[in-house]
């Protein structure tokens, strides 16, 4: 299997490079960017593509040569700028190429410190124990098979929407295996229905999805916009999950007699985490101000708390400790507590995804840097002029299930073509909910492949993308009946 992914995305991947090198007629300059050089047919442009192409090679055998994936891109985004920036200093400007990168560097600020305090967040609340609470309520309940089908897939469409869909869509997996035991069919398709769900409850807000939120930062459109989204992205899942439901049982399995107990403060973090999204929303929607502000206050509210959190469990050590209970210690530390040490916030920030937060610095200013070159505004004309917007955004989701939805939605966020409010919105969903086409189409779906290992795998997921791809179809249907009116909303 994982030779036909590999395969999958070199095709795609060298495809697309070659698309930019062979029409490079239909180059043309972005609006405010006319002092940029043309490099479309330059050495320095092919160079850029092949070695963009090698990277991105690189980042689709992660799996296979243990090679993370942040690894390639940075070093690819280096190489790629250090030419750019040697011809522009051929023609003596030294400014423009360093201008370029600061303003890819300045969406990279926004987009990584925003993802961090949301990564501190949940990593937070997963060490609170809210989480293993939420898993083994649903596993001790005796529902049937059907029911936890539902439940979960219920469960992981609006969770999504506010934690991140990988996340989520892990969260229902370990609930599906956990009832399903030895069923492997049922667990099978309860995780299909899990990655659809969760990409699809992803795409109507920007805590959703990483593309979702690049729209919303960059103010392509505001918060509660996003929510006209919301009807066709419950169609998205919900067309495919009745008919994959009905291919499941009714059966009743044993009840498990798992417990699990929410830490002290588990519910509170949860009431700061909905309050810092509150307060990125009103930084952004009020104050005219990055979300990433909100989201950093945010941070700071639970480092305060984590604080008080950590004096608490201290206060309890020492407690123990005056009772005689403990007697050894290493450092300071009781050895029979070592297991219990106090609760240390910069261990949650330590454990982000940093490989993830790094390997989109090198997907930002790689794709930046084949902008600078011109090689975006080529794509933008030839997708959105030639074959028309609609097509293209329905292309863009399609795309999205063959390689990664970020590089993707980044590149048109860069080419920032003239389109309605409509059209914003459709290629917003398309790119969230294409992914799950296929099971290598998005993160959530490659991180459950990786949790069901052997059970659930590309070809059963395939078996069902004809499914899928009527809820996919019939989402665009009716996004454009039911926001017609937004579809004459140009984005100023």
């Amino acid at each position: 299997m994982s030779h036909l992914i590999q395969a999958k995305h070199f095709v795609v991947v060298t495809l697309l490079g070659s698309l930019f090198i062979l029409f490079p007629q239909f180059a043309l300059a972005s609006e405010g960017t006319s002092h940029l050089i043309d490099l479309t047919t330059h050495w320095v442009g092919y160079a850029s593509v092949l070695v963009f192409i090698l990277a991105y090679v690189l980042v689709v055998m992660e799996e296979k040569i243990h090679l993370r994936k942040s690894k390639p891109v940075m070093v690819a985004a280096g190489i790629i700028w250090a030419m750019i920036a040697a011809i522009y200093a051929q023609h003596g400007d030294q400014v423009t190429a360093g201008n370029a990168i600061r303003h890819n560097l300045l969406e990279y600020a926004e987009l990584f410190l925003f993802l961090l305090a949301a990564m501190t967040y949940i990593n937070t609340m997963t060490e609170r124990g809210v989480f293993d609470a939420l898993r083994s309520w649903l596993v001790s309940q005796g529902f049937s098979l059907r029911t936890i089908f539902w439940l979960t897939g219920v469960l992981a469409f609006f969770i999504s929407p506010v934690a991140d869909n990988l996340t989520t869509a892990l969260l229902m997996a370990t609930v599906v295996m956990a009832v399903g035991g030895t069923n492997y069919k049922f667990v099978s398709i309860a995780c299909i229905n899990i990655v659809v769900a969760a990409n699809a409850g992803g795409a109507f807000s920007p805590f959703g999805d990483i593309t979702t939120l690049m729209v919303w930062q960059k103010g392509i459109l505001h918060f509660q916009e996003f929510f006209n989204l919301f009807i066709p992205s419950v169609i998205n899942w919900l067309i495919p999950a009745a008919i994959m439901s009905l291919a499941v049982s009714t059966e009743v399995p044993d009840s498990t007699n798992e417990t699990a107990t929410i830490k002290q403060g588990g519910l509170v973090v949860v009431g700061l985490f909905l309050l810092t999204i509150i307060m990125a929303v009103s930084a952004h929607n009020f104050l005219h101000l990055p979300p990433v502000i909100g989201m950093m206050t945010g941070l700071g509210l639970l480092k305060f708390y984590g604080y008080s959190l950590k004096m608490r469990d201290k206060r309890g050590l020492t407690s123990d400790e005056s009772q005689g209970e403990l007697t050894m210690q290493i450092e300071g530390v009781p050895r029979s507590i070592e297991s219990q040490e106090p609760f240390n916030i910069f261990q949650q920030l330590a454990r982000a995804e940093w490989d993830t937060l790094l390997f989109f610095y090198g997907i930002i200013l790689c794709v930046g840097g084949l902008g600078t070159i011109g090689y975006l505004a080529l794509g933008s004309q030839l997708m959105y002029v030639d074959m028309g917007p609609t097509t293209a955004n329905i292309l863009i989701g399609i795309i999205s299930a063959l390689i990664d939805n970020i590089p993707v939605m980044f590149a048109v966020i860069s080419m920032m073509p003239e389109m309605s409010q409509g059209q914003w919105l459709l290629v917003t969903m398309t790119a969230g909910v294409g992914g799950s086409l296929l099971s290598i189409g998005s993160a959530a779906g490659v991180a459950v492949m990786g949790q069901a290992r052997g059970i659930y795998t590309f070809f059963s997921h395939l078996k069902w993308i004809w499914a899928i791809a009527l809820g996919y179809a019939a989402s665009i249907w009716v996004h454009i009946w039911l926001n017609a009116d937004k579809f004459h909303i140009p984005i100023t």
